[in-house]
């Protein structure tokens, strides 16, 4: 049976194209301003959160109970959030090689590569810290809406750095673009190279992979409470564990393309 297609919301909508802005971005407090300003509308209109992003983080209000809680009682709003990644996915900016060769002129594949890597894990750590900052503000702030708004933006920030990743290398995903969407995906919840991801590429109802992907959303709300911690240490927690799990999957991203272009 068919994983049944979400419409994706506006906050959706809005962590594709600010994942797609804050990667691209090339000064620091660029990167800064475009999360706290996408973390600010996130917090003003998550209010009013959907049921499932309440789902999703119920519990998560108070910053100590964070992770805990998160993982806890994700969910049917794991549900949730998977159906919007799927919607959000074919909305994220992609540079093909060409693009990207044409912005690192002059640079190696691997320096290409390099530079992506780096970008993408500063981009996740805006987005760490952007939410952590804005739970300090002098405002009842919408714990469930931080935590899905900076769920989507650090996932799209990373589904970016795989495609881009894939392209660089000269080894991007086959087949029409739903097709390509979906082997990102896969590669993104494995943490493995598109041609090295087992167990199908079909976003079907308990398929392998909208099972990992489940799980891997589970654990991606978990290390975004870490944002909500008291005062500004979660904002520098946020920052810390988003910029070290996104060079983490660059590395094994990597390590599989490089294989997959040498193997005879």
């Amino acid at each position: 049976m068919a994983e049944p297609q979400a419409e994706p919301t506006d906050l959706a909508l809005r962590a594709a194209e600010v994942a797609s802005d804050v990667t691209e971005a090339e000064q620091p407090q660029e990167q800064r301003r475009l999360m706290s300003a996408f973390t600010r509308a996130a917090t003003a209109s998550g209010r009013a959160a959907t049921a499932g992003a309440r789902a999703a983080t119920a519990g998560a209000r108070a910053a100590g109970r964070g992770t805990r809680a998160v993982r806890q009682r994700a969910g049917s709003g794991t549900d949730w959030l998977a159906g919007q990644v799927v919607a959000m996915a074919p909305r994220v900016r992609v540079r093909d090689r060409a693009a990207l060769q044409a912005q690192f002129p002059g640079k190696s594949p691997e320096e290409i590569a390099d530079a992506l890597v780096d970008g993408a894990a500063h981009a996740a750590a805006a987005a760490g810290g952007a939410a952590g900052m804005a739970a300090v503000l002098p405002v009842l702030p919408a714990w469930p809406a931080e935590i899905v708004a900076e769920t989507l933006v650090v996932v799209a920030i990373e589904l970016k750095l795989v495609a881009e990743l894939h392209e660089i290398y000269g080894t991007p995903a086959p087949g029409s673009f739903p097709e390509r969407t979906s082997a990102y995906l896969a590669s993104w919840a494995h943490r493995r190279g598109v041609y090295m991801v087992e167990g199908g590429l079909i976003l079907a109802a308990g398929s392998p992979l909208t099972r990992m992907l489940r799980r891997r959303l589970t654990a991606r709300a978990g290390r975004s409470a870490v944002s909500l911690g008291p005062l500004l240490t979660g904002a520098a927690a946020g920052a810390i564990f988003n910029s070290r799990e996104t060079k983490k999957l660059g590395r094994d991203i990597r390590r599989d393309l490089r294989r997959a272009i040498t193997a005879p």
